[in-house]
Order: C-alpha cells, then structure tokens, then sequence
C-alpha cells in the first residue's frame, strides 16, 4: 500500500534511547511541544526503528515517540532491536521446540541488557510498549520514497503483502520466524538486518559491541563487486586477506540489488561515522552511530526527485550530558 504524501517528512536515524539528542533534533528541524507532543504541522517524522538498547533513555525515548505516532505528527518501522525485545518475552508454541521466539541466552540478554534495566521497575509498561510494537510496520512506502530499517526486498514484501493482507507485524508474522526457511523469518531478517554474508573458511570476527560473528553486513546496491571489500558496509573491518578476496559467480549470484533506478530509499542500522553523506543518489543511511557518541541523523524530504545532501540535519551527541 503507498501512502498518501504529506507536504514534507523528517527521517531520523536510530535513536537507542539518545532522549536528549533526539529532542534537540526535533527543536532543530522545528518541532515543539502541543500539550506535551512534539508537533510540527503538516510535517511529519518518520523513525527507522531501533528506538531501544544500549541508551541511557529508554523509557522516556519510547513514550516520546509513541505519544508522537498516536497524535499522528510521526510514523515508524520497527528496527531488529524491537523485534529482539519481542522475541525475548513472547513464549513460542510448542510445535517450534523453543521456550522463547528469541532463545534467553546469555548473549541474547546482553544484547538488550539496558532495555531490561531500565524497564526493571516498569514491567507493565515495557509488556504495553511490545504489545504496541505488534502493531507497527516493517517498512513504509509513500509516492516517492521508501523507509525500512536495514534493507529493501521487493519479492519478500509483494509475498508478504500477498499472505497477510497488511503492511504491519503480527504476533502470528513472529512466530512464524522461528523456522529459517519461511517467508516470515526471510522477511524480518532481510528487512531489519540487512543482507550478510558467512565470513569464508569458518573465519570469526568480533564486532564494536563486543560479540564473536561469522557474518559480516553487506551492501545491497552494487552490480558487479569484485571483492568481500568491496561488499562491506559496517564499522568492522574484515581481515585484510578476507577483504582482497574475490567472490566468485555463486557469491554474486546470490546477493540482493536495490537498482538505482527504484525510489529513494532511508535505512539506518549499519553504524557509520564521520560526517553524513549519502550512500548513493537514491539511498541514504542515517544510522551514525549516535549511542556511541556519534551523531542523531535526519534528513528533511519535501519533494520528488534525487536525494540531496543539503537535506541532511544532525546533532552531535553528548553521553555524559
């Protein structure tokens, strides 16, 4: 389903729980507070997800946006660390053989460790905020522009759409992710995690945050990589005799392509740094990794057309603030 277009939309990068930046963002672009909602008529924000984890503001970043999604002055798609929350405390049917949608595993806790936290004196309102987050998108198309959090898939979402009637998530989507070889678990993963590839000769790397992964995150707009360099789109550099080696045509064949010719497309997710540019003319990734002390990225889209990096408005943030 396309939206109808407003006159004008701000798309904000991950946030995780960056209260104080996200709310000198807002003041920035022009937003203020209407009996305690953010507003700024007829604009509207849209989030990119990832609102929770590794913040020192959960809570509060959630009910600022959830107040401004109700009151109808923002939009949202759900990012992989909300679908890490509901897959935590949502118990999986029987037939899975799984207690959880999301296994407890020591690893999978210390992933959403500070969301645990800080709802630790509130558990009926992180149970409301899941149960909110059930019904929120995994993607958002309008008249001249996309929003998903990590990736774009066509095929996956015409599916999608086809089986369930709907652009929103459902308790009955997630539990079908619990078998890697459906539509849903294909779906959710392509769309909130991106496209990845196995480290080759069962290789390990360990990440910024800490956690051993055999994958690595991947671009998903190049035709003709030549290399695993050339694909890498994260903060974590491959080995260097992994980077210089070719990929060869079953690789290739199996990546997926956003073609330049398709509507412009947001993403946030992949930790980048430095100062905010855009990807490629029609995609634009605002994930600077803000609760790492990088920057809250927006960008400001009015009309049809090209992206344009004029359009790009951030703030620096302050983790001691």
């Amino acid at each position: 389903m396309v939206k109808r277009t407003c006159p004008g939309y701000d798309v904000i990068g991950d946030v995780h729980g960056c209260y104080d930046a996200l709310v000198e963002l807002l003041h920035l672009l022009g937003y203020r507070q209407q009996e305690g909602v953010f507003r700024h008529p007829p604009r509207q924000a849209i989030f990119l997800g990832d609102l929770v984890d590794r913040g020192p503001k959960i809570r509060e970043t959630l009910h600022l946006v959830q107040s401004m999604v109700a009151r109808g002055s923002a939009q949202i798609v759900l990012g992989n660390h909300e679908i890490n929350v509901i897959g935590f405390h949502t118990k999986a049917r029987p037939e899975s053989g799984r207690t959880y949608l999301r296994e407890r595993s020591e690893r999978h806790r210390q992933q959403i460790t500070q969301t645990l936290e800080q709802f630790n004196a509130y558990p009926e309102e992180l149970e409301e905020f899941i149960q909110w987050f059930l019904t929120l998108p995994l993607f958002l198309e309008f008249d001249h522009f996309r929003v998903a959090h990590a990736c774009w898939d066509q095929s996956l979402i015409d599916q999608f759409r086809a089986k369930y009637r709907t652009d929103t998530i459902s308790a009955e989507l997630l539990h079908g992710t619990t078998e890697p070889s459906s539509l849903e678990f294909k779906l959710v993963n392509r769309l909130t995690r991106g496209t990845s590839m196995r480290l080759p000769d069962d290789e390990i790397i360990v990440s910024s945050d800490g956690l051993p992964r055999r994958f690595f995150r991947t671009k998903f707009w190049l035709p003709e990589p030549e290399t695993y360099g050339d694909l890498v789109f994260q903060p974590d550099a491959l080995p260097p005799h992994v980077h210089e080696r070719k990929i060869d045509k079953n690789e290739r064949g199996g990546l997926h392509l956003y073609n330049e010719s398709e509507k412009p497309l947001f993403v946030g997710h992949y930790w980048r740094s430095g100062d905010p540019g855009l990807v490629r003319k029609n995609i634009a990734c605002l994930d600077y990794s803000a609760v790492y002390g990088g920057r809250l990225v927006a960008y400001r889209m009015d009309q049809p057309g090209p992206l344009d990096p004029e359009n790009l408005v951030w703030v620096d943030v302050k983790l001691n603030a």
